[in-house]
């Protein structure tokens, strides 16, 4: 008893001894929360530490140190010495660890990321990588399964825990290896070949894999092998244009018809979606991606209310590991049986062996979804995306719509004069990370997004002061695009990375503010 007890306070100390020094002094990743964070990182003490003891979350073993060697793997006929990956790939450990600053000091705004936490990542770096699981719990092609199916059943109902859903009129997929996967597993599951489905745009705000295409080319796969017809945005709003999608509806008669969006700062409208589908006889879906965080804390309009499908990533709000689910009524929708068409289309209709590490992260990230701590930060998102875009107001932008349900904002920029490339290019510089929103409704944009940063502990004053800083860059932007001679894009990328691009210094002194505010806050699970 003394002996394990010594070997788990030598485990703990030398955990303690490796933690990095942007999570030190909290223990608030640990316990797996998220709420604010204590502003006790500074960038003048953010030094790179190394250390003799090199840890393992995942292994079960305590951490290995130099005075230990790893050990060897296998009998006299063949070995395998396990190292850590600082000694078995210092290239691919260097990358990371640049990795892990770039993300500690950046202002991370890119509406469709977020920082996962330490437990998600001890499952999706544990031992559940190394088994295979064709099929489904109960039902699968490999033996050895029975702690696979244990997990994958505790996920599916944390999945629908989650979103308040009773488990005899709804079932859920876990195993989709994204979101994208996702949706086309729906599409196969529902349609045939060149039958008819309508989404939203992707110029307008709508997602790759909703059939977008262009005169000369079918773009995406599911326009490839089916027939498209988008619904738009009434331009002088922003808003979707349901009595446009629904006289389009009539005379297109589509199959199946997708609400969501990846650039769409509004709530959709159920209701008028669902009554659409019924008159044309089609599949009602939601791809939630984007918002399915603030659909599992209650904070935007509910699409299960009306959907018969429900598709979402699992990495973006939800805050989880990088991978996908779908949401199916249990009853019969327009004579199909979902779950039964549904669950072949992902295997062995698309995909073969589920991803059970992944499977594993997702539980865990699902266990949080379904928290009061967990409604409270997507509260947070959504108040933080207000006082974010009535800041942008208050200093002369324009943003799409006229502000933001959700957790993202768009910004016209072309009153300025200006693009998104070049504005993205010079913030990249600044360490603001965003991405350029280049549509045919805003083909001068940026797209902006709350979720990181509030899980590192921002609130609106934080998000306010980041609108003061988006808003200097900009104007660095302006005044660069003033002074380069040539008018193309990369005549602009030459002459901001040259040594000598005049506004240097203005670009130094905004990156300096920038990582000044963002290393104050950690990161969790780093």
């Amino acid at each position: 008893m003394q002996a394990i007890s010594g070997t788990r306070m030598m485990v703990s100390m030398q955990q303690q001894q490796q933690q990095p020094i942007w999570a030190k002094n909290t223990n608030l990743f640990l316990q797996g929360s998220f709420p604010g964070y204590p502003h006790q990182v500074r960038l003048s003490s953010f030094k790179p530490r190394k250390s003799s003891i090199e840890g393992s979350l995942v292994t079960g073993r305590p951490p290995s140190s130099v005075s230990a060697p790893a050990p060897e793997i296998g009998g006299s006929g063949s070995s395998f010495v396990d190292h850590g990956l600082a000694e078995a790939d210092p290239d691919v450990r260097a990358i990371i660890d640049k990795e892990k600053q770039r993300q500690f000091r950046s202002l991370e705004l890119i509406a469709s990321e977020n920082f996962t936490s330490r437990a998600v990542m001890e499952a999706v770096g544990s031992c559940l990588t190394n088994k295979y699981s064709e099929g489904l719990p109960g039902k699968r092609y490999y033996g050895g399964n029975e702690y696979i199916d244990e997990l994958e059943i505790l996920c599916q109902e944390r999945a629908l825990a989650a979103f308040h859903l009773d488990g005899k009129n709804w079932g859920v997929n876990v195993q989709p290896l994204s979101g994208s996967p996702a949706n086309f597993e729906v599409y196969t599951a529902l349609l045939n070949p060149h039958d008819r489905i309508m989404g939203l745009d992707l110029p307008h705000g709508g997602h790759l894999s909703h059939g977008f295409m262009t005169p000369k080319r079918r773009v995406s796969g599911t326009s490839i092998y089916f027939e498209s017809m988008p619904y738009r945005l009434d331009e002088s709003t922003g808003l979707v244009d349901y009595d446009m999608l629904e006289k389009t509806a009539l005379l297109f008669r589509p199959k199946l018809i997708i609400a969501g969006a990846s650039a769409y700062p509004r709530d959709f409208d159920y209701p008028r979606m669902r009554k659409i589908a019924d008159a044309v006889g089609a599949f009602l879906m939601m791809d939630m991606a984007h918002i399915s965080g603030l659909v599992a804390a209650n904070v935007v309009a509910d699409p299960f209310d009306y959907c018969d499908i429900v598709t979402t990533t699992t990495h973006k709000s939800l805050r989880g590991p990088r991978g996908g689910m779908i949401f199916f009524k249990k009853d019969r929708v327009l004579g199909v049986d979902l779950e039964s068409a549904i669950n072949n289309a992902v295997f062995p209709g698309l995909q073969g062996g589920p991803h059970n590490h992944t499977i594993g992260g997702l539980a865990v990230c699902l266990k949080y979804a379904h928290s009061p701590e967990f409604d409270a930060y997507q509260r947070q998102v959504v108040s933080n995306c207000r006082a974010f875009a009535s800041r942008l107001i208050e200093l002369g932008y324009k943003p799409v719509s006229g502000g933001s349900d959700n957790h993202l904002v768009l910004v016209d920029l072309r009153p300025l004069g200006l693009d998104g490339a070049r504005v993205e290019k010079i913030l990249d510089m600044a360490s603001i990370t965003l991405n350029k929103n280049s549509s045919a409704l805003v083909p001068g944009g940026i797209r902006i997004g709350t979720p990181a940063m509030t899980t590192r502990g921002f609130a609106e004053k934080e998000f306010i002061a980041t609108a003061d800083l988006i808003h200097e860059g900009v104007q660095i932007s302006l005044e660069a695009k003033q002074a380069v001679s040539g008018t193309k894009l990369q005549d602009f990328m030459k002459f901001i990375k040259s040594p000598e691009f005049p506004l240097l210094d203005q670009v130094s002194h905004l990156r300096k503010r920038v990582e000044n505010l963002t290393t104050q806050f950690p990161i969790p699970g780093l």
